[in-house]
C-alpha cells in the first residue's frame, strides 16, 4: 500500500516516477500482476522514503529550535522572578 500519491504532496522528481508507475500499470493491465512496474514501483518507495526522511530531519531541527526558545524562555522568566523577589525583599 503507498501513501497518498496526490502531485501536490510531493517533489518534482517524485512526481515524474508516480506518474510513469501509474502509466504503467494503465499500459500494461494484467502484466503489473507479473511484475510489470515493480521496479517503477521500488523507485517510487525509494523516492518517497527520501521526502520523509527529510521531512523528519526538517522537523526535529525545528524542534530543537522551538525547545531552546522555551528553554530561554523560562530562563528569563526566572531572572525577572528572582530579581522582583529581591526587590521586594529589600
Amino acid at each position: 500500500m503507498h501513501p497518498d500519491l496526490s502531485t501536490h504532496l510531493h517533489s518534482d522528481e517524485c512526481n515524474k516516477i508516480i506518474q510513469a508507475y501509474s502509466q504503467c500499470h494503465v499500459d500494461n493491465p494484467w502484466k503489473k500482476f507479473l511484475g510489470a512496474c515493480n521496479e517503477l514501483d521500488r523507485e517510487m518507495n525509494a523516492c518517497i522514503k527520501r521526502e520523509r526522511e527529510d521531512r523528519r530531519k526538517a522537523n526535529k531541527e525545528l524542534a530543537k529550535e522551538r525547545l531552546e526558545m522555551v528553554r530561554l524562555r523560562s530562563i528569563e522568566k526566572a531572572k525577572e522572578a528572582q530579581k522582583l523577589k529581591s526587590e521586594g525583599s529589600s
